[in-house]
């Protein structure tokens, strides 16, 4: 069996994530990770700046609203990844499906117990899906302005101080994103905020032929492992967002072999077994919730005893500082909008250097924007 070091492993992160060398390009980027986490608006613009050298903000924006080579869309773990527009189809059959399933069963009932009755999420889809028709990319507000069918309140707990009625018409909305009917359009915020027009997805984007959920899952975890190998069976059920059968049979299906990481059982492409050689020195500022830090489930091998400090208590990560493919401390920004390093450990004089480099650097990129992480980090706040 073959077994891979700890060193092994960080080195295959430096290259493979572009953190050691960089990219080519925003689509080789995003490709090779599957997606790049989203969720945050400011999080896919920062990853990109720390693995290609002359990254603009502009060069996604014409990815995501020109070229439209690459989408926002809601898929593993609920979460809202950017994906290269080619392949929504597969994310979308291996793992939106399946959050989609879920989104409209908590919706549709949620709908009966508000007395909207058992059609409503029906009706009132249909009546986003003909004005988007007919009007083009339409801001949520608009859309609840124009449309009554969108009229509805719920309370989750009713009497509860935790309770209280809550609109359900961004709910439809997600449910229809989600289902691969409807696209986040035009982004009316800057590239920090997130006030998306939705528009119909057949309007947006030409849809691919949908696989078979066996196709999708091989295509995206064949993927997966090229760039995050080798990696446990649990990290691929957590990172999907699905079942340890699932995970399981998706293995099987790509011929993966088992391999040692260190006492444990991992799993790697049998053609992906070559020993991995040692990387020169390097660091890297990646911010809150990026595709990296959240990576794997098992996250020992490069956060060591951090974990505490750069992730929140529902498993977000802010912002991070790496040195040679760990993670030993985080930044912000103070208020002039300088990066500031909040290192954790003491990592000699070359990686304070290196790290320092990195946050003026960014410091200059950032040219005054101000970036709050939507989930800061113990870390972070302090």
């Amino acid at each position: 069996m073959r077994s891979f070091t700890l060193a092994e492993r960080r080195a295959r992160l430096a290259r493979r994530h572009f953190l050691h060398g960089p990219a080519d390009s925003v689509a080789d980027a995003t490709a090779a990770f599957v997606g790049l986490h989203a969720t945050d608006p400011s999080t896919p613009y920062l990853s990109l700046w720390a693995r290609l050298p002359d990254f603009s903000v502009t060069d996604l924006d014409a990815a995501l609203y020109e070229k439209r080579s690459l989408v926002k869309h809601l898929a593993m773990r609920r979460t809202l990844w950017v994906v290269p527009s080619c392949d929504l189809p597969l994310i979308q059959a291996a793992a939106s499906d399946r959050v989609a399933a879920n989104e409209t069963r908590k919706l549709t009932a949620d709908a009966q117990k508000a007395g909207l009755g058992a059609e409503w999420l029906d009706t009132a889809s249909a009546a986003v899906l003909t004005y988007l028709a007919e009007h083009g990319p339409t801001g949520a507000a608009q859309l609840r302005a124009a449309l009554p069918e969108l009229a509805g309140r719920h309370d989750p707990a009713p009497g509860k101080p935790w309770g209280g009625e809550t609109p359900l018409a961004p709910r439809v909305l997600t449910v229809l994103g989600v289902r691969g009917d409807i696209v986040r359009g035009p982004n009316e915020g800057s590239w920090t905020t997130s006030r998306p027009r939705w528009a119909a997805m057949t309007d947006w984007i030409e849809p691919g032929d949908p696989p078979t959920l066996e196709v999708a899952r091989a295509e995206l975890v064949r993927t997966w492992l090229r760039t995050f190998g080798p990696a446990t069976v649990t990290d691929i059920k957590w990172w999907f967002g699905n079942t340890l059968t699932w995970a399981r049979h998706a293995l099987r299906d790509v011929g993966a072999v088992e391999v040692d990481l260190a006492g444990v059982t991992g799993y790697a492409l049998a053609d992906d077994l070559e020993v991995e050689p040692d990387v020169e020195p390097w660091a890297a500022l990646l911010p809150g919730l990026d595709v990296t830090t959240m990576g794997w489930f098992d996250r020992d091998w490069y956060l060591g005893a951090h974990r505490g400090q750069v992730f929140d208590s529902n498993g977000n990560a802010g912002p991070t500082a790496w040195w040679n493919g760990r993670v030993v401390g985080g930044w912000a920004q103070d208020a002039d909008g300088r990066v500031e390093l909040r290192l954790l450990e003491d990592i000699g004089r070359e990686g304070n250097r290196a790290l320092r480099r990195r946050a003026e650097a960014l410091t200059e990129w950032l040219a005054g924007a101000c970036v709050r992480p939507r989930f800061p980090s113990p870390l972070t706040k302090g």
